[in-house]
């Protein structure tokens, strides 16, 4: 069996530096926002080249505090793509803000700058750019538009850890908003998630929401939330954040091996040499998705679909979210996520490779 993800082998390598470190954040005697958190901090910071890093509890968490730190009215309009994780829509709904879709570039899968314009209106304040599946957004017209109507960016970098636009790293445009959820290039064992920003005041801010709106213990500066990257989780990527250039390679020589190797019948990822892919997931599409998936099981393979359904037709979105969005939905009809973690060898791709051609053969 070419399982699509374990858990066990990607970590595996790295179990006796976690034990050690589990030791010494047990010997320390100090589990909340200490030392280990803030050397992850800095050590993420620098990785990407930015200035600064908050540890917060999640990647959703991530993109709340982000918001909620822009003190937007009630309301107002934030711009995001129609095809992004639920949890994208779910933080501008729950700081009270109203999101509006946009549509995805058909053969990215990112949000179409495009398209962007033609949304905007008096009441929008912020676009959120979503790095899908590992793929930088066009970020080039993305800040221009922003830079042109007074818009705030934040950037939702869940998947794409280390993807850079034009050499410099996402998450460095804008506000960049992270998820450390354990199936992420730089996974953690649990929970947990970063804001990475430039802007000291901002940085300073977060830091006092993601506890209790403290900056100082007993005096609440802001209503904050209890929103905190733990000690350990911290601890454990920073064993793992010097190999996530490693990790990144050895995705990026398995998705070779597929866009070499797999008929052209399938929609492949695009490739351009502004884009530097980090492949958290590689998907493709066929119009006979579900049977391929079907066949690729019974040829003891198995896959992931990101994601079968639309924010658009989810059932705590029907109030909120209303349109049209036949782009989205051929999208998350055809779509179909491959097996590319850091345990797999080139031969279990090939295996793939050749299991899915055969589908296309059969009569």
């Amino acid at each position: 069996m070419i399982e699509y993800e374990n858990l066990r082998k990607v970590n595996e390598r790295f179990f006796d530096a976690f034990r050690k470190k589990l030791d010494e954040v047990l010997d320390s005697g100090w589990f909340i926002l200490g030392k280990q958190v803030e050397n992850f901090e800095k050590e993420f910071a620098t990785y990407l080249g930015a200035k600064y890093c908050i540890g917060v509890a999640s990647g959703l968490d991530a993109l709340i505090l982000a918001l909620d730190a822009m003190e937007f009215e009630k309301g107002s309009e934030i711009i995001v793509p129609s095809n992004t994780y639920i949890a994208t829509i779910i933080a501008v709904v729950r700081c009270g803000l109203k999101p509006v879709l946009v549509e995805p570039d058909i053969r990215t899968y990112n949000i179409d700058p495009s398209k962007i314009e033609e949304k905007i209106t008096p009441k929008t304040r912020a676009i959120i750019p979503v790095h899908l599946y590992g793929k930088s957004c066009d970020m080039e017209p993305i800040m221009e538009i922003a830079e042109r109507y007074n818009l705030v960016v934040i950037e939702d970098c869940a998947q794409a850890h280390g993807a850079m636009y034009k050499n410099k790293k996402v998450g460095t445009f804008g506000i960049g908003c992270f998820s450390f959820y354990p199936t992420k290039n730089l996974g953690a064992l649990g929970d947990g998630g970063a804001i990475v920003t430039n802007d000291e005041k901002l940085a300073e801010k977060l830091r006092a929401l993601r506890n209790y709106g403290s900056s100082k213990k007993h005096y609440s500066d802001y209503v904050g939330y209890n929103s905190r990257l733990d000690e350990l989780q911290a601890a454990f990527l920073r064993v793992k954040l010097p190999f996530l250039d490693d990790i990144i390679n050895h995705k990026r020589k398995l998705a070779k091996i597929y866009l070499e190797n797999l008929s052209d019948d399938f929609i492949k990822p695009v490739q351009h040499p502004d884009y530097f892919d980090v492949y958290h997931i590689f998907p493709i599409r066929h119009p006979k998705r579900d049977e391929l998936r079907e066949y690729l099981l019974q040829h003891n393979i198995k896959t992931e679909i990101h994601y079968p359904y639309p924010p658009h037709k989810q059932k705590s979105m029907q109030n909120i979210l209303q349109g049209n969005y036949p782009i989205s939905e051929e999208i998350h009809s055809t779509i179909l996520s491959l097996p590319i973690s850091y345990f797999h060898t080139p031969d279990d791709i090939l295996k793939v490779c050749e299991i899915m051609n055969k589908f296309l053969k059969r009569k």
